[in-house]
């Protein structure tokens, strides 16, 4: 089923949604997890002061859709094709334009794989003493 999330999400509730997600606060916690349920139900919350009333799975489940569209477009446009584009490329581009392609197309289910960066880190920190 594709409209999962029962009615359609109209621009200005998509443009809620993609302000709350380039908060750098919500970035960094969806960065660093995949269980993330619990960063959607902040989300939904925060779209209620909106005035929009969405559960956290038709956020999540939207995130995930904005975020897929827009990697089949960024990578056709990387190739050289113009002919692909979505309606909130440049806001999403601003999102996640930063992420490297590698880092975004591990699968969204591997719960097993932390950055390397967090493990270099916390050796660094211990090891200064």
């Amino acid at each position: 089923v594709a409209n999962e999330g029962g009615k359609h999400w109209t621009v200005n509730e998509v443009r809620a949604l993609i302000r709350i997600w380039s908060d750098k606060n919500i970035q960094q916690q969806l960065e660093g997890t995949v269980r993330n349920k619990r960063i959607f139900e902040q989300v939904a919350a925060r779209l209620q002061k909106f005035g929009i009333d969405r559960d956290w799975k038709q956020c999540r489940t939207k995130y995930k859709n904005l975020k897929h569209e827009y990697k089949s477009v960024k990578t056709a446009q990387d190739s050289g094709s113009t002919s692909k584009s979505m309606k909130f490329f440049n806001e999403l581009d601003a999102i996640l334009g930063h992420c490297t392609m590698e880092q975004t197309s591990k699968s969204d289910n591997d719960e097993s794989e932390r950055p390397p960066e967090w493990t270099e880190a916390k050796s660094e920190k211990d090891s200064v003493g």
